[in-house]
Order: structure tokens, then C-alpha cells, then sequence
């Protein structure tokens, strides 16, 4: 599996990041742990959601379309938490 994830900072919720990852567990874990250039800023992070897929292809496909404008539209009001 395959998945696309959202990312939130526990220190500043207007930080977010979207990623894809085969291992969503240690993917968290090297977020949190500064191992990215991308989000170590505004570390730690939680997961607000992910999307499972069975191919690399698809998921590398909707990352690329949450990161576009129209998705981070779709994103705002489906995916991410509201308060």
C-alpha cells in the first residue's frame, strides 16, 4: 500500500504538509525527528488524515492534485480538520 497523508503541526496548525509515503509510521517518525528539510521547523507533526492506495503511480498522482490549486481547494474542505 501506498499512501497520501496530511500533516499538522502540534506547535502551529497553519503548518501543514502533504506527503506520500509506503510507510506511513516511519515517515511520521522521520518528520518528527527533523529528518526533513520541509518540516523540521514546525515539529512535532500528527497525522490528520491519509488516503490509502495500492499503487505508487495513483498516490504519487493525487499528492501531485492536492498540491495543485484546485486540490488544495478539495483539501480545505474535505480532508483537512476544521476547528
Amino acid at each position: 500500500m501506498h499512501y497520501v497523508y496530511l500533516l499538522e503541526s502540534l506547535v502551529d496548525a497553519t503548518k501543514r504538509y502533504i506527503g506520500v509515503t509506503a510507510d506511513l509510521r516511519v515517515r511520521l517518525s522521520d518528520h518528527n525527528a527533523g529528518k526533513s528539510i520541509h518540516t523540521s521547523k514546525h515539529r512535532p507533526w500528527r497525522v490528520v488524515t491519509y488516503i490509502a492506495f495500492s499503487g505508487r503511480a495513483q498516490a504519487e498522482a493525487f499528492e501531485r492534485y492536492l498540491k495543485s490549486g484546485s486540490g488544495h481547494a478539495f483539501a480545505r474542505k474535505r480532508l483537512w480538520l476544521r476547528p
